[in-house]
């Protein structure tokens, strides 16, 4: 299907827009989609249970002390916890100490996200339940939080959190899957529900405009291929779809088996560096004899390629092309730019010593962890190549 036809025919079901409008813009962008996290309601206001302006809690600040809390650190992310009257540190260390946090790790998570101390035991109680509906383990809650403290304080809408759980679960994605959202990406289950919901739409539009047959199973598919995208707004995601689509000039068949593999890795980066780090691409490839379709079957065999920067990109194929390797096998075999400019030359070097022929035997020996490439040096060397 022409590109063309593609973006008109990515619309709301059941609406008739003018043919003349680009079809990813009916998604306005809202105020949610910049902001793209509910925030809490009470995170820095002075209320009625606050001190006056500019009075700080001093028993508190004595509580915390003793507890090791790095009161400077806290007080500088989020100043107005401390002019609360009401706080429960108390309750919150001890609900913590139960779970299997260490002394050490509860100060570490006040320290840096002092508006846990707001939370009742109440709430914690029930979005302690919610997590560990997905996770294994209290020791796994434990971790995250003393990882990412926010995640798990920065909303108090425990309500919110399980219309996320039973929304994406009802979408098909697994049990691991969600634990991987929850781990990576937890932001995600501080969204309003709307704005999960406005990303699936968006990629279940997307798989029926390119006429794909099952659009939940896609939309399942890119959210656990990419668990980031859901904590990005759908003005960057449908750009960067819209700008692949241009650029690369896909037919259906290859958008939909591009998006549901390893495209799906680069829906999520700035749209400003996936333009940037493409044209880089572009001229780079041009300059080492390579032609506009050469730069396509490279993208196309490792999309992730454009999430490396143009500098970085540009000494890593100047490394392996002054190495000795073909850029022809570099397209076919992508993967390799993975590995840092060091470790690429280090390799060369190693190879190079005992006359490894990369004409003869390609390039794949470049791609092995490391471990597997030690392996195969020490047999190389005593088979005396």
């Amino acid at each position: 299907m022409a590109l063309q036809q593609i973006l008109v025919l990515l619309r709301p079901r059941g609406s008739r827009l003018s043919r003349s409008v680009t079809v990813f813009k009916y998604f306005s962008t809202t105020k949610a989609d910049y902001n793209e996290t509910k925030t809490d309601s009470n995170n820095e206001k002075t209320d009625s249970s606050s001190l006056g302006s500019g009075s700080e809690n001093k028993s508190l600040l004595e509580n915390l002390s003793v507890l090791g809390v790095d009161v400077q650190m806290a007080r500088r992310r989020q100043p107005g916890v401390f002019r609360k009257i009401q706080t429960n540190e108390q309750g919150l260390i001890d609900f913590l100490a139960q779970k299997g946090a260490s002394r050490d790790i509860i100060a570490s998570i006040i320290s840096r996200f002092p508006r846990a101390i707001t939370r009742s035991e109440e709430h914690l109680e029930e979005r302690w339940r919610l997590w560990r509906s997905i996770f294994n383990s209290d020791a796994e809650v434990v971790n995250i939080l003393n990882r990412s403290p926010e995640s798990f304080f920065r909303s108090s809408d425990n309500g919110n959190l399980e219309k996320n759980i039973h929304y994406l679960s009802s979408l098909g994605i697994k049990p691991k899957d969600l634990h991987r959202l929850l781990t990576m990406a937890p932001r995600i289950f501080s969204n309003t529900l709307a704005l999960n919901q406005m990303m699936v739409e968006l990629l279940e539009n997307v798989c029926m405009s390119l006429g794909g047959t099952d659009s939940e199973k896609f939309a399942r598919t890119v959210i656990s291929r990419n668990v980031y995208i859901l904590i990005r707004s759908t003005k960057r995601v449908r750009s960067n779809i819209e700008f692949l689509l241009s650029a690369l000039e896909l037919s259906d068949e290859e958008a939909l088996k591009l998006l549901q593999s390893h495209g799906a890795k680069i829906l999520d980066l700035s749209h400003e560096s996936m333009k940037a780090n493409f044209r880089n691409l572009q001229l780079k490839l041009k300059s080492l004899g390579c032609s506009q379709m050469q730069v396509r079957e490279l993208i196309l065999n490792y999309a992730p390629i454009l999430f490396v920067s143009s500098e970085t990109l540009n000494q890593k194929l100047d490394t392996l092309t002054e190495g000795g390797i073909d850029i022809r096998s570099i397209i076919e075999k992508p993967k390799v730019l993975d590995y840092s400019v060091a470790t690429l030359k280090q390799r060369l070097n190693d190879l190079h010593r005992l006359g490894y022929d990369f004409k003869a035997n390609g390039i794949n020996i470049l791609d092995l962890s490391s471990k597997r490439f030690k392996s195969k040096m020490e047999k190389l060397q005593e088979l005396g190549v």
